[in-house]
């Protein structure tokens, strides 16, 4: 049985994201930008919180965990890399190690290049993964600490797992990525036509996220920098594909 989740959106433009194991019980938070809304979700959902997971140390990742322990006392886990500017970790990971969460096993990966010792968390078994501010719906995070070659690095593990992954990431940023995305590949008509439904979805007030990493293997410009379409776009025909995706970073940070 797949795990459940719920989206909930915090602060301006912040998702945090809580999955619940059936069977188990098991309730996990994946960041807390701020207590009040997750604390109503648990309660709406009559769900009790047992694992926070951490992605990164960002204020908007982590700001409202000390409230939430207060109401809700629960195990919390984030990258050992990391471990000395996040709050306090009762465990503390890296790429490559498990956690067991109910029936499921997750994997971290190592995705840093937003922040050094960004980590991702992957649920094989539901086929989700809660990537933070790396890869994002049409974009990935801006390269506040890592370097492109390290980003590009990390976005190509997370392209690499299953197409029918449902991606996870942390900002409703997606409106604006696709138009950044449309100035570099006018021509692809799956962007244009994701373009539209973005658009339609947030007339509405739904969220963007979570995705599918299909779309974003066929619409996010930082997945696609060896399409040979993208890249005359841009230039930079036949280039090493780390090198158009400093290229297009490069462009985005100042569009």
């Amino acid at each position: 049985m797949p795990l459940e989740i719920a989206t909930i959106p915090c602060l301006s433009d912040n998702y945090a994201f809580l999955i619940h194991d059936k069977l188990s019980g098991d309730t996990a938070i994946i960041d807390v930008p701020d207590a009040a809304p997750v604390h109503d979700t648990l309660e709406k959902l009559g769900w009790t919180l047992t694992h926070v997971l951490l992605t990164h140390h960002h204020w908007d990742h982590v700001d409202g965990l000390a409230a939430l322990l207060k109401q809700h006392p629960a195990t919390v886990i984030g990258a050992k890399a990391d471990a000395h500017r996040l709050p306090a970790l009762d465990i503390e990971v890296a790429e490559g190690d498990t956690l067991t969460f109910g029936d499921e096993t997750a994997t971290v990966i190592d995705v840093s290049g937003h922040t050094v010792g960004h980590i991702a968390f992957y649920f094989e078994k539901s086929g989700m993964v809660f990537t933070g501010d790396s890869l994002m719906a049409l974009g990935c995070g801006r390269l506040f600490e890592g370097t492109p070659d390290m980003m590009f690095a990390s976005l190509s593990k997370l392209a690499k797992l299953p197409e029918t992954t449902l991606v996870c990431s942390g900002h409703e940023y997606t409106a604006s990525n696709g138009r950044f995305a449309h100035t570099i590949d006018p021509d692809n008509t799956a962007l244009t036509t994701r373009i539209k439904s973005v658009a339609d979805a947030r007339d509405l007030g739904r969220p963007t996220v979570p995705s599918l990493l299909s779309e974003e293997l066929a619409t996010n410009p930082f997945l696609r920098c060896g399409d040979p379409d993208l890249q005359k776009s841009v230039g930079m025909s036949g280039a090493d594909p780390a090198a158009v995706f400093a290229e297009i970073r490069a462009r985005k940070d100042n569009f």
